[in-house]
């Protein structure tokens, strides 16, 4: 198996390189990710200037660029084959809820999918910035000891999703609490999406000249308790795999507006 890596944290990021190293004990993996941290880029392209890419070291390329970028440049230029999967992560941080419309770890995933490559995004759900976990283990050795349980369940994943067919455009999004080393398994739930909501969702402040500036992050995340959900699954303490589809439309909303007259009177 081929194995095309990537993610938004950046080429040196922990969790990728963890999970490098695991890959590499059932398949021939390439890491192709971007400089530096890229979170929240999204599903964007760079179109306004060219790329670099310099190789770090063997079957290691950065790109100053963004995860969909990398993507596109590892299957269309670097390789000189189709991989047969493109894994995003392991990221710093869960893309659960209305993350993954914003998450770079995932729209790599996404590109994968695109291109018709079975493809994964996986994230470790920890508590910074994000009030997911009360009780999460804290410490850098603990943290290290979460990514090597997560990747290990990310190449038996990848060995199950290598053997199986999903729908077309179809994607899988996993999250993994950082928890996960409280338990000697690897209990899992296939869930949906769910619903998540900041307050003070963009923060206003003064410089030191007077001026205005602004940090778009919020507080005090809220959560709908949706049934199934990936972040019922991780607020459990069960690891969330998603299957995503590309396929944005709203089929029932199609037939409401078959009867609506949008013409101009």
């Amino acid at each position: 198996m081929n194995i095309l890596l990537s993610n938004d944290d950046g080429v040196f990021a922990t969790g990728l390189n963890i999970l490098f190293d695991e890959l590499k004990s059932i398949a021939n993996v390439v890491i192709v990710a971007p400089d530096r941290e890229r979170s929240g880029s999204s599903h964007s392209l760079t179109i306004d200037r060219p790329l670099r890419v310099q190789e770090i070291k063997p079957n290691v390329y950065s790109v100053d660029g963004t995860p969909t970028d990398t993507v596109n440049i590892a299957v269309h230029s670097i390789l000189k084959y189709k991989p047969d999967m493109v894994i995003s992560g392991i990221n710093y941080g869960g893309n659960m809820c209305d993350d993954i419309t914003y998450s770079g770890t995932v729209s790599a995933a996404m590109e994968g999918a695109i291109i018709g490559i079975k493809s994964m995004s996986v994230s470790l759900v920890v508590n910074k910035g994000g009030g997911y976990l009360p009780g999460d283990p804290s410490s850098e050795e603990n943290l290290e000891l979460s990514f090597k349980k997560a990747a290990k369940f990310t190449a038996n994943l990848a060995l199950v999703l290598n053997k199986i067919e999903l729908p077309k455009f179809t994607f899988l999004n996993v999250n993994i609490p950082s928890t996960i080393i409280k338990n000697p398994g690897f209990d899992y739930k296939i869930t949906k999406q769910g619903k998540r909501y900041f307050e003070d969702f963009v923060v206003e402040k003064i410089d030191p000249r007077g001026r205005k500036y602004y940090w778009i992050w919020g507080k005090n995340i809220k959560f709908d308790d949706i049934k199934n959900s990936d972040y019922e699954a991780v607020h459990g303490g069960l690891i969330s795999i998603t299957p995503i589809q590309l396929d944005l439309t709203n089929y029932s909303a199609i037939e409401k507006l078959k009867g609506i007259d949008f013409s101009v009177k």
